[in-house]
């Protein structure tokens, strides 16, 4: 026997479903379970697949393994090295692609019936969906479906998470409604479907046995790579920026242990603060803030400009804001009759360079909405959020946020690191909540504040933690 689907790679390949995502945690057997999926229909003719990694260097590990499996598969397939294609003796092909600044025009027009992600969450949203267009029968009969593996952490673990991980429990169909318009009127009703089918290395039975001492490396690695790496912990990921924050429901009420909370009435002796990041093809954010006699500042209320496509703008211009920010600020229950102590904004909207600055438009008549000008301090506006998020001897942050600010709460968690500024964010990610909320907490600064919730493990016993742990789906 050349290969054998375990029990979760069977799962996976077994699925129906318009797209699947395979994986969460490292050592569960995606590649070879993505790899030997595409092989599905080469006895076909005509048929077409192709596997993506996001650079040509990623690509080199899988196409080594593509030579073991599908040479001992199929002994007359060939390989083009230089095509990075496998022609099968039916005349069915696949490919392996990687993404770069052409790949829309590289892959404009092509058409594949099977298309897959290694490390999905190595790729944009904006390269997934372009790609998934590119998904359809090359001949009549063929079945067009989209499969993909992948880890927590990267630049798409944001969306990859809301996508796959988020929408719906573990091995559950999730359901998107779409209504097409035709030129001649018409609606057409179609449904597409999705799911996640979750793996970790306690279901490859095959590593545990070869190296049973896999499972114990990644114990021992830092909290946030072992928490993805050996559970497929999606709120702990490598080069996660705010390694402090927590979204615990069970704690919204006594405010403990979390940054999340239940709104409350907002006492009229505590200072209302207003934030904004501009932004036109990209989304704006306002953000409204209070803070209590202790210190501690709330993210009450938002106002961000998003598609519902992460990171797309609505494309309004600054006095349609405006507008919109005076409406809220005339019926939220918190903001209405209230002064704005403060109102803090990204330096650019004052610039006049082209005519009238976005802060002239949003000042005029009859709005009125007046913005000071913020402290872009980058790291030193990060180490506030950090120092704000900490937990104190009381399970306390001095950072909260009311449940109903969803977009901070999606948002905020995603940032990594840049690979090229290491001690800031990852500036082509959706920052601009954090952007807009680093302007206010620049405004109202503190000391350096420890976090208190998770002391180190004492490195004389790094493993005693996972001495009783079982293994997943066991």
């Amino acid at each position: 026997m050349i290969w054998t689907p375990q029990p979760t790679q069977f799962d996976f390949q077994s699925r129906w479903e318009d797209e699947a995502f395979y994986g969460g945690a490292a050592g569960g057997g995606k590649s070879d379970a993505l790899l030997t999926e595409a092989l599905r229909q080469v006895s076909i003719e005509g048929y077409k697949g192709i596997i993506f990694r996001r650079t040509y260097p990623d690509l080199t590990e899988l196409i080594d393994r593509s030579q073991y499996l599908y040479k001992k598969a199929y002994p007359k397939a060939k390989f083009n090295a230089n095509a990075h294609v496998w022609r099968f003796p039916s005349g069915a092909k696949i490919y392996f692609g990687n993404i770069n600044s052409t790949f829309k025009t590289d892959y404009q027009g092509k058409a594949f019936d099977f298309i897959g992600f290694d490390e999905l969450t190595h790729f944009t949203l904006d390269q997934y969906m372009y790609l998934f267009s590119r998904n359809r029968p090359t001949v009549s009969g063929l079945r067009s479906y989209i499969r993909a593996t992948g880890n927590p952490g990267g630049i798409g673990h944001g969306w990859v998470k809301d996508r796959f991980i988020t929408a719906a429990p573990p091995k559950t169909t999730i359901w998107t409604n779409i209504d097409i318009n035709t030129p001649a009127g018409e609606v057409i009703h179609q449904r597409k479907s999705r799911i996640f089918i979750p793996s970790s290395v306690f279901d490859n039975k095959i590593l545990m046995s070869n190296d049973p001492g896999y499972i114990g490396r990644l114990a021992m690695m830092p909290e946030a790579e072992r928490n993805a790496l050996l559970y497929g912990d999606w709120n702990s990921f490598t080069g996660q920026v705010f390694t402090e924050w927590r979204d615990e429901p069970t704690h919204y009420d006594d405010h403990k242990l979390t940054h999340v909370i239940n709104p409350f009435i907002v006492p009229k002796t505590w200072p209302i603060y207003r934030g904004f990041d501009y932004g036109y093809s990209r989304p704006f954010s306002v953000g409204w803030y209070t803070q209590s006699t202790e210190g501690r500042i709330y993210r009450i209320a938002e106002y961000y400009g998003c598609t519902g496509t992460p990171n797309e703008g609505i494309r309004i211009e600054p006095r349609r804001i405006a507008q919109e920010i005076r409406r809220i600020e005339n019926e939220d229950i918190n903001l209405k009759g209230r002064k704005i102590v403060r109102a803090i904004a990204d330096p650019a909207i004052f610039q006049r360079t082209t005519g009238e600055s976005i802060a002239d438009m949003m000042e005029d008549s009859p709005n009125f909405i007046h913005w000071d000008t913020g402290d872009n301090t980058r790291i030193a506006g990060k180490m506030q959020m950090h120092y704000r998020m900490a937990f104190g001897e009381d399970d306390k942050p001095l950072f909260y946020v009311f449940n109903t600010c969803k977009h901070f709460i999606r948002t905020i968690p995603n940032l990594i690191y840049s690979e090229k500024y290491v001690e800031d964010i990852d500036t082509d990610m959706e920052d601009h909540i954090y952007d807009e909320c680093r302007y206010v907490l620049m405004d109202n600064p503190i000391a350096p504040r420890m976090n208190k919730l998770a002391p180190p493990i004492p490195q004389e016993d790094p493993l005693r933690m996972y001495k009783n742990i079982k293994p997943y789906g066991y």
